[in-house]
């Protein structure tokens, strides 16, 4: 395991376990169009001997019209459980750069019940870096059952953030950047409106990792603390669409931060309703 975060392992970590029984390694890789990258595309070309590819937008609610909308319990369990995934196993989920889509599978595998989840350090792009051993062969995958224990108490409807964007009663972390927060910069989805929820607290998600790396625990802790969070009160993380809320839920949970949810329907659910009240600039 990492030294700093309980829910991270190292490249040579993994390296001197591939291949054991009881070990699943997840391919979590999701990119925005303006990254230019093909999640499929590569994993398909080269990934971790073993490691299995979590579509995450076919992983999603398929009834809900918001992207990356978290499934039914059933829905999930269905389909990692065809990725031959069982609650049993230690998994290991990665993404290219390293903390950008892999904390949202994390995140899902721990709301369903599957607490022993970890997230690679340095992503895929570093383990390649090092030149350590990758395939283009499919894995072979046989199906499994997948028992789901859902832990609804983890997930903030669009309900929750009317009252507490009324009440105050738990703060609000936005994973966005800055430009998507004050309304400088446009959304990426038509239709949604630029800014923030009144009362929400920048914290970029980019700047809770360097190089691949999850920031040590006192530079996360000061990086939240000046984002305005006080790490003793409730927070609920969000973002675009509910993939980087993640990575701020990383965080909080590394610092034992347990008392927070993540906004599954994040901004363009509350930037894509005509009635949800939206500031811009920096507060």
């Amino acid at each position: 395991m990492a030294e700093d975060s309980p829910f991270t392992v190292d490249a040579d970590w993994l390296q001197q376990r591939l291949g054991e029984p009881g070990l699943t390694i997840i391919d979590a890789s999701w990119y925005l169009p303006t990254q230019k990258r093909d999640a499929r595309g590569e994993y398909e070309a080269a990934h971790i001997p073993g490691a299995r590819f979590l579509d995450q937008d076919a992983v999603s609610d398929p009834d809900s019209p918001l992207p990356h909308t978290l499934p039914s319990p059933q829905h999930f369990a269905q389909y990692v459980g065809s990725m031959g995934v069982s609650a049993d196993d230690t998994i290991v989920v990665y993404d290219g750069p390293g903390f950008f889509s892999a904390p949202r599978a994390w995140w899902m595998f721990r709301v369903m019940g599957v607490f022993q989840t970890y997230i690679l350090e340095g992503g895929f792009d570093g383990w390649k870096a090092a030149r350590r051993p990758v395939t283009a062969e499919p894995t072979k995958i046989a199906p499994s059952v997948f028992h789901a224990d859902f832990d609804a108490g983890r997930v903030a409807s669009l309900a929750d953030m009317r009252r507490i964007v009324d009440t105050g009663e738990s703060q609000i972390a936005d994973a966005r950047g800055p430009g998507r927060f004050t309304g400088t910069e446009p959304e990426p989805r038509a239709g949604i409106r630029s800014g923030h929820m009144p009362g929400a607290r920048n914290l970029p998600y980019s700047a809770l990792s360097e190089n691949g790396q999850l920031l040590s625990k006192d530079r996360l802790r000061k990086v939240i603390e000046g984002a305005g969070i006080d790490l003793s009160k409730p927070v609920i993380t969000s973002c675009g669409s509910g993939i980087t809320a993640a990575v701020a839920t990383l965080a909080l949970e590394t610092l034992g931060h347990t008392d927070n949810r993540l906004y599954d329907g994040s901004w363009t659910e509350w930037g894509g309703l005509s009635d949800t009240p939206v500031v811009t600039g920096k507060e």
